[in-house]
């Protein structure tokens, strides 16, 4: 694992926009793994900033995001699809063609995860992924005790989960209790992995993440066995460390 710490949430976002965009000049037809949620949005902005001024193309470059609530369909403005429109997507020239995003309306489960995965083998897969982290250790949103051998597949949300996602809705009951996400076996196929941690509430997780041992108690544990991974932390989610 490679720590990079930083002093701020700007600093983290450019760091980790910096590296996407590294990947895109290199290989022009990358595979990005995406996130949603607070965590990212500064990223986003600053890949915007750096596609205005040049410097990368999206016109061949292929996503996949890693989860969606069930049952909220494409348009529901706190859907992942929605969140991703307007954070990235209408922002710059990707091809909607090259856009996956799970489907939360899908009638066959089973089916849509089993497509994701092979459709993200058929791209070659993920060049590199960005995660985040919930403060339960939670990846994508593979809760504690998670098989570390799932694929992409419907997870039932932790109750954590479900309170700190209900800043998003208008109340509790609104919030999913459901989402497809990519498994942790499908995350850690991923060349690179670049996870994104800022504030003091993600400290412990953290903590756990790169020092603690690997259990499915703490799902983002499992990255100490990837060989190429990329903690980028303020100094408040790193004051543990």
């Amino acid at each position: 694992m490679r720590i990079i710490r930083v002093d701020n949430y700007e600093e983290m976002s450019k760091k980790a926009a910096s590296m996407v965009a590294s990947q895109m000049i290199l290989k022009h037809d990358s595979v990005l793994g995406l996130a949603t949620g607070d965590t990212p949005i500064g990223m986003y902005k600053e890949l915007i900033k750096i596609y205005n001024d040049k410097e990368i193309d999206f016109s061949d470059v292929k996503t996949f995001n890693l989860d969606e609530y069930y049952g909220l369909s494409d348009d529901n403005h706190e859907s992942y699809h929605y969140y991703m429109m307007n954070n990235l997507f209408k922002y710059v020239n990707m091809k909607s063609e090259n856009i996956n995003i799970l489907s939360g309306v899908t009638d066959n489960i089973e089916e849509e995860c089993s497509n994701y995965d092979e459709k993200i083998k058929r791209s070659g897969g993920i060049d590199i992924q960005i995660l985040g982290i919930g403060v339960n250790g939670h990846i994508g949103f593979n809760e504690p005790s998670v098989n570390f051998e799932a694929g992409t597949h419907l997870v039932e949300l932790d109750k954590k989960t479900i309170e700190s996602n209900s800043r998003f809705f208008k109340s509790m009951d609104e919030v999913p209790k459901s989402a497809l996400s990519m498994g942790i076996k499908t995350i850690m196929q991923s060349k690179v992995i670049v996870l994104l941690a800022n504030g003091e509430a993600k400290a412990e997780a953290i903590y756990k993440t790169v020092k603690g041992k690997i259990c499915p108690e703490v799902p983002a544990s499992i990255l100490q066995l990837h060989n190429n991974v990329n903690i980028i932390v303020d100094e408040a989610a790193a004051k543990l460390l």
